[in-house]
């Protein structure tokens, strides 16, 4: 594994998403968990969406500002939320159509849409920074749009209205970064023991506080050092099986990168937890990383150096990435996905974009605590992780044993009172 948090390397990881333990909450409405970050190349997209005038409606004409409440229907893990969404449809210079859109409600950041039509009257786009798309009918007048947003493989009802000058909803300023050289703490930070029955796992950044639930304090220290859970040595049992609802705001303003949320975590623990340990190395099975004969099939991202990374699972088994670099593909994979260490030996550098689809088996995914469904045995299915990490990435991925740092726990407390 390349450990990356300890030393200070910069790791800038999709914090508002899901990192790891937040990626993919079982059952969760992605929406809610990663509409607000829009990490993917959000930014870029932000450039794009400049506001568009006001136009006639006209039931032809599709371009312009589009908005609509989308009402997420309660559930075992949160009450009905209800989201303003905005879509803005513009053209390209040859004439095609493009569009963002926002969640207003949880960002002011642009999400960007991948495709988008609009033939005999019928809207259809698609995003696949996260797994959503929309499909709707016009009015006669060109003023609303009646369709249906899917959430994942949710249907939802979704009409839109076409805005005019007076009715659009402000979108808010896209929040600003935190300055590069902050050491930020967690100031009025609650710990509460999690709720017995409440599914689902997060860890989250989200309108300027750090928030968790369901979280075991080892999931902390994996996250807050860059570590897999194996090499942490020692400690207390109740820290793999208790969990905790935390909620945090920082004392710094703006949004922190990942080191500077790993900065909070670890004096949080350390505060609260009483943590206190000692490093060693030590040989261990690992899974090493590196570049196949056929070199990468990834897409190099140039375009948005300075942009959040986004790694989101659309289901078990379909991971998209936008704008990540390897260190950021390891830490996932160990953290939620795979059962050792794993080290990065790829000697790959940059930011990339790709999508893996794989067939997980049982030894997968339980750094989320999910148990994968029996394989398919349908022809299509997709291969199994190792192979299709060769196929469809050009890596190659294979257990071994590795040198890795470990982490020793000298002392640790159940957390003190809020």
């Amino acid at each position: 594994m390349v450990r990356m948090g300890r030393n200070g390397r910069k790791f800038d990881y999709c914090v508002k998403a899901l990192l790891g333990l937040t990626c993919c909450c079982a059952g969760a409405m992605v929406l809610l968990l990663s509409g607000n970050g829009a990490c993917a190349n959000a930014q870029a997209a932000q450039a794009s969406a400049a506001t568009q005038p006001s136009t006639p409606a006209s039931p032809t004409d599709i371009v312009g500002t589009w908005q609509g409440t989308l009402h997420i229907p309660k559930s075992d893990q949160h009450p009905q939320i209800d989201l303003r969404l905005v879509v803005k449809i513009s053209k390209t210079d040859a004439g095609a159509l493009k569009a963002v859109w926002y969640s207003i409600d949880q960002s002011g950041q642009s999400i960007p849409v991948a495709t988008v039509n609009f033939q005999d009257g019928v809207l259809k786009f698609k995003i696949t920074v996260v797994d959503r798309s929309y499909e709707g009918k016009m009015s006669a007048d060109g003023k609303s749009i009646a369709g249906t947003w899917m959430e994942g493989t949710t249907p939802i009802s979704l009409p839109l209205e076409r805005t005019t000058p007076d009715t659009a909803w402000p979108i808010p300023e896209p929040s600003k970064p935190m300055a590069a050289d902050a050491n930020p703490s967690l100031e009025v930070a609650t710990i509460k023991p999690s709720q017995p029955d409440r599914q689902g796992r997060a860890f989250l950044w989200r309108g300027n506080r750090f928030t968790t639930f369901n979280t075991t304090l080892m999931s902390l220290i994996s996250f807050a050092y860059d570590m897999q859970q194996k090499q942490v040595i020692g400690g207390a049992e109740w820290m793999n099986t208790e969990k905790f609802d935390i909620e945090g705001k920082p004392d710094t303003p703006g949004d922190p990168n990942t080191d500077q949320l790993r900065v909070m975590v670890r004096k949080l623990i350390a505060d609260r937890f009483q943590l206190k340990f000692h490093d060693e190395k030590r040989e261990l099975p690992a899974y090493v990383l590196t570049a196949a004969k056929t070199g990468p099939k990834m897409t190099k991202e140039e375009s948005n150096p300075n942009g959040l990374p986004g790694l989101f699972f659309r289901n078990l088994g379909d991971l998209n990435v936008r704008n990540a670099t390897m260190g950021d593909f390891v830490h996932l994979m160990q953290s939620a996905v795979l059962d050792r260490p794993v080290v990065d030996q790829t000697s790959i550098t940059g930011k990339w974009d790709f999508e893996l689809k794989w067939t997980p088996d049982d030894s997968q995914f339980g750094g989320m605590g999910i148990r994968p469904p029996p394989p398919s045995d349908a022809p299509d299915a997709p291969p199994p992780l190792f192979t299709a990490i060769q196929e469809q990435l050009g890596l190659k991925l294979e257990p071994q044993k590795a040198q890795v740092d470990v982490m020793v726990i000298d002392q640790v407390e159940h957390p003190s009172p809020n």
